[in-house]
């Protein structure tokens, strides 16, 4: 199953697939009622499996998901279609994502996110938030839903996200420009631009492929305290670059560069008392973040067999600030930069057979290290005589900041894994599969302040300094003995190494987490190829030693173990094509997760069971949408979507302090084109009914009160052009 001569990879293939392009066309036509039936193919999972043969809960997203308008909203186009996911809106490159009701806390501290994040091969995140790439010239997404321990390693608790960019076409030059202006009800104007560019340099040996964008996405929060009106504007820019080289049919060499910029005026919150999408701050509380990345990835084909390398680094960079004005105190904030640098590199050798059956094993190591330096500063005009808002920490005045305790942590993985599918009898397959993963971690205490004393900052330090080797094993078994229907039942462990963390100014170690999940499901038809596709999942976490990023007594996020969890989780989705050009998708998902056996420090809190409820995920949530394509006369394509989700109630964190409540709130969302030759024409509409629900009860750390909330973003119209050469 080839896509062209230099690209072995398979996204789609029907029963008789012909050759294709290597990139698929830049937009893309309404499909016609006589297209060959796909069959999706799970990529994600390292071994190109078919869908009905995976042991799992996936959900796939091609190109033609994504309109430019949809491509510049980034990851909250992901949270919109995929029913499982969540995220803590804390703003863009600040979010913490969440599969699958494995979530740890709102709060963003040094613990490794629970969802691990790829760009192809690339691990794109570790011990930093969702760097919220945009989603243009993007082939494909796969959502996994985890643990995802034996393929991926440590943060893939509750499975990961893989994005697909397109790859350079090597015998067509080509590209695509996009431009759009949008409006917020209450709020200003924002807009994007696009440009992409496929270039091939040697004919079907080398070519070039370029992505650049801007996006301004327009504020809506006013500052009634400082008399300014949309204060929380979000400019990014960035771009891709890719190089292809295949000097044969059996060669291919990618190198990968990746850069974007996140600038955010102010922070995302607003404070019910003050009024509707208002606030009233003593400063402006501005965030932003740099990310850059760069890979190199190596593919060699035999006739079932695949090696594949891949390596690359990560260089991110994250700034935020927070309100730390005290009660007839002066202006004062808190600001935190955390540099994050990732080296891994992977290698595998892959053997694909019919059916699902086949092999991997590999090889991969990852260096990571995060520095977290936190600083605060009044804006009083002479030092503070006030209370400390952090003790230890001075307040000199005029804006001069002071250096509070800040930490290092780092890690380092060596890790050897492998899988093998087989058939024990005709219609079962059984898989088996282990990660055996050594880590080395260590940590120290950044910039300590003078009341925190040398034997405390080394015993902390000698404590993180320490190896760990951990197995994790994983089973799975998959049967089509109905007729048109695949029953399957998984088993699969994740963990998370520990760290260090700064509480109330001392410097602590917290100890890795693990999660066990056993689930069994169904399957019944391919999503967008067949008449009616259901599947249904039923699952059981034990989530053992839980890190979780809290509060400590000042205000300030750290990392602690918060003890022992569990989780049930229940979920169903049906896609129905009436009609060739009709498609109906809905999906539910309920979820029940409660700390069972909580740490030493909220046992006093056992007896009121709902505040130990795990946080950041909704009991009850679902999605209804329709995606209706069709021609119109000859040379013009017609294209409407629309979706409404809900999102049920959730706690912002663990325990009365941050047990403030969220969620519970429909958004929705209506997205219409035409596209006529090289032209498409767009128009969408979000938040149709103009809602003001709640997403996120985090406003600034400082000041724990209970009338702050996130908004959806208000009723957004954007139109837009795209044009394809």
């Amino acid at each position: 199953r080839r896509i062209d001569r230099s690209t072995w990879r398979i996204v789609r293939a029907g029963p008789a697939p012909a050759p294709r392009p290597a990139a698929p066309a830049l937009i893309a036509a309404a499909p016609a009622e006589d297209q060959p039936a796909a069959e999706i193919i799970v990529t994600a999972s390292k071994r190109d499996i078919p869908l009905l043969r995976y042991a799992g809960v996936v959900e796939t997203l091609d190109n033609r998901a994504f309109t430019s308008g949809e491509a510049a909203s980034g990851t909250a186009t992901l949270l919109a279609r995929v029913a499982s996911l969540s995220s803590t809106h804390a703003g863009n490159g600040r979010k913490k994502l969440f599969i699958r009701a494995i979530a740890d806390s709102g709060v963003a501290g040094p613990t490794q996110a629970t969802t691990g994040q790829y760009l192809g091969d690339m691990r794109l995140n570790y011990a930093a938030p969702d760097p919220d790439l945009k989603l243009y010239d993007i082939g494909r997404v796969e959502v996994l839903e985890g643990p995802q321990g034996t393929l991926y390693g440590a943060g893939s608790l509750g499975g990961i996200i893989r994005i697909m960019p397109n790859a350079p076409n090597l015998g067509e030059t080509g590209g695509q420009m996009s431009a759009g202006l949008s409006a917020v009800q209450h709020g200003d104007v924002g807009g994007d631009l696009s440009a992409t560019l496929n270039l091939p340099i040697v004919a079907e040996k080398i070519a070039l492929r370029i992505v650049g964008y801007g996006v301004q996405e327009s504020g809506y929060i006013d500052d009634a305290n400082r008399h300014k009106d949309d204060v929380n504007r979000v400019r990014t820019w960035g771009g891709r670059a890719a190089l292809r080289f295949a000097p044969d049919d059996d060669w291919t060499i990618d190198l990968n560069a990746v850069y974007q910029h996140i600038d955010g005026d102010d922070a995302q919150y607003a404070t019910r008392s003050v009024g509707r999408l208002q606030r009233a701050s003593a400063v402006a509380q501005p965030y932003g973040s740099d990310y850059l990345l760069g890979n190199v990835r190596i593919e060699r084909q035999w006739d079932n067999l695949r090696f594949v390398s891949s390596t690359g680094y990560v260089r991110h960079r994250l700034d935020e600030s927070y309100d730390a004005t005290q009660p007839d105190g002066a202006p004062a904030i808190f600001r935190q930069h955390n540099d994050v640098d990732i080296f891994s590199t992977e290698n595998r050798l892959v053997r694909d057979l019919d059916n699902g059956l086949g092999w991997i094993l590999g090889a991969s190591y990852l260096r990571s290290s995060s520095n977290l330096y936190r600083s605060l500063a009044s804006f009083g005009t002479t030092p503070s005589i006030q209370p400390e808002v952090i003790p230890g920490v001075p307040l000199y005045g005029r804006g001069m900041p002071a250096a509070a305790t800040g930490v290092r942590n780092s890690v380092k993985e060596a890790t050897l894994f492998g899988e093998a599918s087989f058939e024990p009898v005709k219609g079962l397959i059984a898989t088996f599969g282990g990660r055996l993963t050594n880590s080395r971690l260590s940590g120290a205490a950044l910039d300590p302040v003078a009341a925190l004393s040398a034997a405390d900052v080394a015993r902390a330090e000698a404590q993180a300094d320490r190896s760990e080797t951990i197995f994790l094993p994983s089973a799975s078994l998959l049967t089509d003995a109905i007729p048109g229907v695949t029953l399957y039942a998984r088993f699969q462990q994740g963990f998370r190494p520990g760290g260090l963390a700064v509480d109330d100014q001392r410097v602590r170690r917290f100890q890795n987490d693990r999660v066990s999940t056993f689930e069994a499901g169904f399957r019944k038809g391919v999503p967008g190829r067949d008449t009616l596709a259901l599947s249904a999942n039923i699952a059981y976490t034990d989530w053992r030693d839980i890190q979780a990023d809290v509060t400590d007594r000042i205000g300030l996020p750290t990392t602690a173990n918060i003890g022992d969890g569990r989780i049930y989780t229940g979920e169903a989705r049906i896609v129905a094509r009436p009609t060739a050009r009709l498609t109906l998708d809905g999906s539910i998902i309920y979820n029940d997760s409660r700390l069972t056996q909580p740490a030493q420090f909220l046992r006093a809190l056992s007896y009121n069971g709902r505040s130990l409820s795990l946080p950041n995920v909704a009991n009850l949530s679902g999605r209804i949408a329709f995606d209706y394509r069709a021609p119109i006369g000859d040379a013009t394509d017609f294209h409407l979507s629309g979706s409404a989700r809900y999102i049920g109630k959730s706690r912002l964190g663990v325990g009365p302090i941050l047990g403030q409540t969220q969620g519970d709130y429909v958004d929705t969302s209506l997205t219409a084109s035409l596209t006529r030759g090289p032209l498409q024409y767009s128009f969408s509409l979000t938040n149709l009914l103009d809602s003001n629900g709640n997403r996120f009860s985090l406003g600034t750390p400082f000041d724990l009160r209970t009338d702050y909330y996130t908004p959806l973003r208000p009723r957004t119209l954007r139109i837009g052009i795209d044009f394809a050469f």
